[in-house]
């Protein structure tokens, strides 16, 4: 695999590989659909060997759409790279499976709801008596303990709860509508690797391990850069909050492919900016544009004024260059699919491809690190339910005769189609 320096430095040649920075780590994934298979697939690609855990009836995940052959893409972006054991953990046998495979792991991934695990046999206080050293990572919606805990929370409810979808509302006007990613399962799932990160870190001081709870909405609160503001009882009057991107215009570049700039025209920290860069100073005399009041309530007319002057640049490269000249970041709208075919995709290798198990490949996120003295990616292909389910067992000491004949008493399963 060709790697690249960090912080943009020049292109490295390709190189044999090296181990990823936490090669020799083992994770024990127990967690289902999103936010803890998030965490796990970061994991995986950061050189960890992780084994998902899966219920007989698989991961909800597994039937989700589209899908290509057996494999749900979903499924296969959030797992890819992942043994697979297929436990009914409604069975005692399975429930000391999952203990000993915890032994001899360094950290455990769960997402039920609060006191599930403890109810099977598998809570922290369970686990770190066979196992002190584990890190075990629980995500829930509000936390392990608090009158929200037993509150059943998906992303979309934890939207509403934790300000995002009032603030989206207020911003867009018109119909209220939800979001169409899953953000708070996405930033639990990286809140969540970075304590389980300083957690491994912290045991090679201290020699014990811990347990990391993870709670989506403060997840949500954390990565509202707003917070703050929406906290305090300042009055701005008309002023508009520095730093937010929710204001900037969308507008029509060259050749008709609309693109953004970093900046509110109506703001007063970035209004002369878009007069200097438009060469248009004189507006700031006409009385729509004079202060922040009379500009908000004329914002499409201003907006009108920076797209005239967008509409004198024959290319996109020289649109930037102007915009550069005074600072402005810009950027085209993209689909993802056209942005995955762009050089930087290529450059970056940003797009990897895992196989779809039916002779096909699915294309999916790769890896977004780069290390200078270790290899990240995708850690391989999505994993049928319980298709390791021999390999793993074996590495407990159990013989094959003993794995089919969990098998034969369902307390293991599998569903791997025969070719």
């Amino acid at each position: 695999m060709t790697t690249e320096a960090t912080h943009g430095g020049p292109r490295l040649e390709p190189v044999a590989a090296r181990p990823g920075p936490l090669e020799g780590v083992r994770v024990l994934d127990l967690s289902r659909v999103l936010s803890g298979p998030f965490c796990g697939r970061a994991l995986a690609d950061l050189g960890a060997e992780v084994v998902k855990v899966e219920p007989p009836e698989g991961d909800l995940t597994r039937f989700s759409h589209p899908r290509t052959g057996g494999m749900s893409l979903y499924y296969a972006q959030q797992n890819a790279g992942k043994r697979n054991v297929s436990l009914d953990l409604r069975r005692p046998e399975a429930i000391d499976i999952v203990l000993r495979l915890a032994e001899r792991s360094d950290v455990l991934l769960e997402n039920f709801r609060p006191g599930v695990m403890a109810r099977m046999g598998l809570g922290y206080d369970a686990v770190a008596a066979r196992n002190p050293r584990i890190v075990y990572g629980s995500i829930t919606g509000y936390g392990q303990d608090g009158p929200w805990s037993d509150r059943r929370a998906y992303a979309v409810v934890i939207h509403a709860e934790a300000g995002m979808v009032a603030r989206s509302v207020e911003h867009r006007g018109g119909p209220p509508s939800h979001e169409p990613f899953s953000h708070a399962d996405v930033y639990a799932g990286l809140e969540c690797l970075g304590g389980v990160l300083a957690a491994l870190y912290q045991r090679e001081r201290t020699g014990r391990g811990q347990h990391v709870d993870v709670a989506m909405a403060a997840a949500l609160l954390t990565v509202n850069e707003h917070v703050q503001a929406d906290l305090s009882d300042i009055d701005i009057g008309d002023e508009l909050s520095s730093l937010s991107p929710g204001s900037s215009p969308l507008l029509d570049g060259p050749g008709g492919r609309r693109f953004t700039i970093a900046g509110d025209p109506c703001a007063s920290h970035t209004f002369p900016t878009f007069l200097r860069m438009m060469g248009r100073e004189d507006l700031a005399a006409d009385p729509r544009f004079r202060d922040v009041t009379s500009r908000r309530a004329n914002r499409a007319a201003l907006v009108a004024e920076v797209q005239r002057w967008v509409d004198g640049f024959p290319s996109f490269d020289e649109l930037e260059a102007a915009l550069g000249a005074v600072r402005f970041p810009m950027g085209v709208v993209r689909t993802v699919a056209e942005v995955a075919e762009s050089d930087w995709a290529e450059h970056r290798h940003a797009i990897a491809e895992v196989a779809d198990r039916s002779g096909g490949t699915i294309r999916i996120p790769d890896a977004p690190w780069r290390f200078s003295d270790a290899e990240v990616a995708v850690a391989g292909d999505p994993a049928f339910r319980g298709e390791h389910n021999h390999e793993v067992l074996a590495e407990l000491g159990l013989t094959d005769d003993e794995v089919r004949r969990l098998e034969q008493d369902g307390v293991l399963s599998s569903r791997v189609p025969s070719r």
